[in-house]
């Protein structure tokens, strides 16, 4: 599998495995979970990508029970975790109301407990899970950098920033930042019109997509879009959600679907993508399906 370079000591897997629904899954023992991981990595997918509410904030230490039953896979895989929100439930149950958090002192508080809970000494990236209006950002910045120097996180990203988001707080910051995870899909494709994936893929900085599949409901669904990925998906001989990841990854802006599954068959699948190929008329007849009409 292809990888991307991250900063010029991280690089990540074309294909992301998302573990935010890691710790609803039935069995959360460290057995099936180190399954989970091993099945990705025999495809070459080694990056997993966290965040401290998943689960209603179980899913990290989920990973962290199997990590430490198998303490090897550390050394196989990247982790990306994120930070900021604060929702009622887990630890932070007492919260009057679901809030983002930004400061100095929250972000201390979230990776200390993401390197503890995930039993791991550094985070590859921390990625700002949400764009928070009351963020300081010279404060929040500057501890971002920190948190690099004192080698607690590798690198720093954001998830689901504008543009005006991304620019006030790399203003504050010596290091840059290195991805952006933002909702992509066939049918949430606004970000190629609206300048979301423009700035990025101007800049050279890679993309991380969640919710690739549209939440399950391109694989559900019916209509011209299934319609258009099913055409594909025979020709190939691969499912329609492997033609919707596909659909991403042929376009030039160095996209990471980040996929999230509990089912073993699905994650031993998920390198299907890669077995189709899309040319630039496959790519606009399903955008195509997916906008309703032909483009201008």
């Amino acid at each position: 599998m292809n990888r991307i370079d991250i900063t010029k000591d991280i690089s990540f897997s074309r294909i992301v495995y998302g573990m935010w629904r890691l710790s609803d899954d039935s069995d959360t023992s460290a057995k099936h979970v180190q399954a989970k991981i091993e099945a990705c990595l025999a495809q070459g997918i080694t990056t997993m990508d966290q965040a401290d509410i998943y689960g209603g904030y179980e899913a990290e230490e989920v990973l962290g029970v199997a990590l430490q039953a198998a303490p090897a896979l550390k050394d196989q895989i990247e982790i990306v975790t994120k930070c900021d929100i604060v929702a009622p439930a887990g630890r932070h149950a007492n919260a009057r109301v679901k809030y983002y958090d930004t400061s100095a002192q929250h972000i201390t508080a979230s990776v200390d407990a993401s390197l503890k809970l995930m039993n791991i000494d550094t985070i590859d990236t921390l990625l700002v899970h949400r764009p928070d209006p009351m963020m300081d950002h010279h404060e929040t910045g500057k501890y971002l950098d920190g948190l690099i120097a004192a080698g607690k996180v590798r690198s720093v990203g954001v998830s689901n920033f504008k543009l005006h988001d991304w620019t006030l707080l790399q203003s504050a910051m010596s290091n840059t930042l290195v991805t952006n995870q933002i909702e992509l899909s066939v049918t949430a494709h606004d970000g190629f019109t609206n300048g979301d994936v423009a700035y990025l893929q101007e800049r050279n900085v890679p993309i991380m997509a969640w919710s690739p599949l549209g939440g399950g409901a391109l694989m559900t669904g019916t209509g011209p879009v299934q319609d258009a990925l099913q055409s594909v998906a025979d020709a190939h001989g691969v499912d329609m959600g492997a033609v919707a990841v596909a659909w991403l990854l042929a376009h030039p802006a160095q996209i990471m679907p980040v996929m999230g599954t509990n089912n073993i068959s699905r994650i031993n699948s998920l390198s299907d993508a890669l077995k189709v190929k899309m040319d630039r008329q496959t790519w606009y007849e399903i955008y195509t399906a997916a906008l309703g009409n032909e483009v201008p």
